[in-house]
């Protein structure tokens, strides 16, 4: 008897649990690397632009009225809004320290 009922309940239970997986492409989602290097500038200019009008509609919006969900679904939105903006805008910073190392080097070797 035991044994019928532990098998009905683990029938039931993985009858129910349905594996899912979500979506891989969101339409307004952020981009893939991939994806932000095929672009052109144009492209990449006016990827930004929208960023940036959609990061000022956050701002502009009332959150008192939202709920916690939707307060950090709102930051999670900003936060990669963010990040495919800096990507968009990929550029090679040289720090102080570097150039430091890059002069002594300079200066040991010649």
């Amino acid at each position: 008897m035991k044994k019928k009922a532990f098998i009905v309940a683990a029938t039931c239970m993985l009858a129910f649990c349905a594996f899912t997986s979500r979506a891989s492409t969101v339409p307004n989602g952020p981009l893939s690397k991939d994806a932000i290097a095929a672009m052109t500038t144009a492209q990449k200019q006016a990827r930004v632009n929208e960023i940036n009008q959609r990061i000022e509609e956050i701002k502009a919006m009332d959150k008192s009225q939202l709920s916690r969900e939707d307060r950090k679904a709102l930051r999670a939105e900003l936060k990669s809004d963010r990040q495919e903006a800096r990507a968009m805008s990929a550029s090679t910073y040289i720090t102080i320290g570097a150039i430091v190392v890059v002069i002594l080097l300079l200066l040991l070797l010649l």
